[in-house]
């Protein structure tokens, strides 16, 4: 019996799961516009692709965590709202991550790259882990230099450093 219903259930979100596969061999390698829908961080959206859902991922980029109350977390989160909620953006698809987020470039209205305007604005850093692209990198030399955004603290720390866990102390 319990084979039976585990077949009808399968069968049931079958045409579910048909669709998702579709839906990401349609995105591979494609460059297409949706609307924005929703801004969770500095560096991740999601956005409404053919009566769809999906969260996108900015490439190169890695933004404070709002989350776990990072400084510069909600300003980096207000920026890319500032930048494209409510718009048609045009997204450049790379991947998906491990989270099944796309990992993208985004270029908004004004012709403006978010994924470079994030760090030319000090919102973000260059995440040098998962990109090479020397023009990142010379955007955040910029920033800095002009201490723009995040680079105005004295002690700026790294969203990857952030996230690591921290030590607990015994008392």
């Amino acid at each position: 019996m319990g084979k039976i219903t585990t077949l009808f259930l399968l069968l049931l979100i079958q045409p579910f799961l048909q669709k998702t596969e579709l839906q990401e061999l349609n995105l591979k390698n494609q460059t297409f516009s949706a609307k924005v829908v929703r801004i969770m961080d500095g560096d991740t959206m999601e956005v409404l692709y053919q009566k769809t859902p999906i969260k996108i991922r900015l490439a190169h980029i890695d933004c404070p965590e709002k989350r776990r109350s990072q400084p510069f977390g909600n300003n980096a989160k207000q920026a890319l709202s500032d930048l494209c909620f409510g718009q048609y953006v045009i997204i450049y698809r790379q991947k998906y991550d491990r989270y099944r987020r796309l990992i993208a470039v985004v270029k908004n209205q004004k012709k403006q790259i978010l994924n470079q305007e994030m760090i030319r604005q000090g919102m973000a850093w260059h995440y040098k882990k998962y990109s090479t692209d020397a023009g990142y990198a010379q955007l955040e030399i910029t920033a800095r230099k002009n201490k723009a955004g995040l680079w105005r603290d004295a002690n700026p720390i790294a969203p990857w450093d952030w996230r690591k866990p921290k030590p607990k102390l015994h008392v």
